[in-house]
């Protein structure tokens, strides 16, 4: 349990793993170009040591003889030369495969190295690459593939997370974006950021919009903020020359791939918004037929390479009851870090006057919005273009998380949505009788007056702080 200043709360635990699993070792012998796969659930751990040879995690190599615990996790450790593993615990599944697809994906690092040497010689941007596909296709796993890979090439890619449902440097909910130029951890992924609070190890520094809805289909933020991140990251890119010529990677959910009638408006708008050059489609045969006919008559000053990469075997569905796991455990990970990396959050009151709060509008899944208990009619903001509705504290937003926007709450709508945030904090409890509010915070301080953004994802998490 781990003690909260100010409001002596505690921070409720996962179920630990039976000390009989982890206690186990065993050895396992991988020969070249294979991979040991695996899946964790949340209530247990394996432990991966790496005895001798070399292998890597999506793209980052294991330190030999370190111990790399995972919980929550489906994975995979390839070896290009062989090697031996020791592995403890006990896995939900494990079994080795020598059919995987790191060759086309090592294959395409190096397409992307010939762009990046490229840029160095001609000063062009480098390669603006953007990666497609449906739900469960291993996009993200991609993702991590090619980062690690430019980092270790000496490259400063920047990496940005237009998915909603996962979260990178932030909580689920999100888009983000960061230059990454030291290497993508094994257990932590991405790694940790300072919204999350003070970090004992290299943290990245991402920009972070909040988006608070599921899917790229629902609302009507979802353009509009892939264009605000657009606009940041190719200024970032005018000014820092080395992730200039890394480029960029650009991650995206696999609602944007579910075109209707060949249509694909939110690919378009993100190819248009970034210029897109490499466009690697996963999982999807029509997909790629359709997105290749679509590009493949452009102007050479608007070409985009379409490039069909296969899904990895190691991949598998990942059902709702998983993926709500792992955003709760994102979110504790967000306020009390990670394994051996612990955060002490910070506690404290806020009066209800003292909290400015508009909630995401979203007709589509809460058609009865207008009519919870909380809602300020006089502040809903326009009509048919309405973003955010002006909502008072409440019982209503106990357990979630509220996004601490740059904006002032007198700014517009439009000013809101476009700015960036600071950080998140957690509605502890809510009192209705004193008009006050218990919240969790990063980082030490009272709540400032700016614009606190509540959104209906991720979902309200009972239970993080007893």
């Amino acid at each position: 349990m781990v003690s909260l200043p100010g409001l002596h709360l505690t921070a409720t635990a996962l179920e630990p793993a039976n000390p009989a699993e982890t206690t186990q070792t065993r050895s396992q012998d991988l020969l070249p170009c294979s991979e040991y796969r695996f899946e964790v659930p949340f209530t247990r751990s394996l432990t991966i040591r790496l005895l001798s040879g070399t292998a890597e995690f999506f793209g980052t190599e294991l330190a030999p003889s370190s111990t790399y615990a995972f919980t929550g996790t489906k994975g995979a450790v390839y070896t290009w030369r062989g090697c031996r593993l020791e592995i403890g615990g006990l896995a939900e599944s494990e079994y080795t495969s020598e059919e995987t697809q790191m060759s086309s994906y090592a294959n395409a690092h190096f397409a992307l190295e010939g762009l990046r040497d490229r840029s160095m010689q001609t000063g062009e941007p480098g390669p603006r690459v953007l990666v497609v596909g449906p739900e469960n296709a291993g996009k993200t796993s991609v993702v991590r593939i090619l980062t690690a890979y430019a980092v270790k090439s000496g490259r400063q890619p920047v990496v940005v997370n237009l998915d909603p449902r996962q979260g990178m440097l932030s909580v689920p909910g999100s888009f983000t974006a960061a230059a990454f130029s030291s290497i993508v951890d094994v257990e932590d992924g991405w790694g940790s950021s300072p919204i999350s609070g003070p970090s004992p190890i290299p943290v990245k520094m991402p920009l972070v919009y909040h988006y608070g809805l599921a899917s790229a289909e629902d609302g009507a933020t979802f353009k509009p903020l892939v264009t605000r991140m657009a606009l940041a990251v190719t200024s970032r890119l005018e000014e820092d020359v080395p992730s200039r010529q890394a480029g960029f990677i650009i991650d995206t959910p696999g609602s944007v791939s579910q075109g209707k009638g060949g249509d694909y408006d939110h690919i378009d708008h993100i190819i248009s918004e970034f210029s897109v050059s490499v466009l690697f489609v996963l999982g999807s045969e029509r997909l790629y037929s359709d997105l290749s006919r679509k590009y493949s008559s452009r102007s050479h000053d608007e070409a985009v390479a379409v490039i069909r990469l296969d899904k990895s075997g190691g991949c598998v569905d990942r059902d709702e009851a998983y993926m709500k796991q792992l955003r709760q455990a994102q979110i504790r990970a967000y306020f009390f870090g990670h394994g051996d990396h612990t955060l002490a959050p910070h506690s404290h009151m806020a009066d209800y006057d003292e909290l400015n709060i508009f909630r995401v509008f979203d007709p589509a899944s809460d058609p009865n919005a207008a009519f919870r208990p909380g809602n300020d009619d006089d502040d809903i903001f326009g009509t048919s273009t309405t973003i955010y509705e002006k909502v008072k504290p409440s019982t209503m937003i106990q357990n979630s998380l509220l996004a601490i926007t740059m904006a002032s709450a007198n700014e517009p709508q439009e000013v809101i949505r476009d700015t960036s945030i600071q950080g998140y904090i957690y509605v502890a409890d809510v009192d209705d009788v004193k008009k006050k509010v218990r919240l969790l915070s990063p980082q030490p301080g009272q709540t400032p007056s700016n614009a606190l953004i509540l959104g209906s994802f991720p979902e309200d998490l009972p239970g993080l702080v007893s």
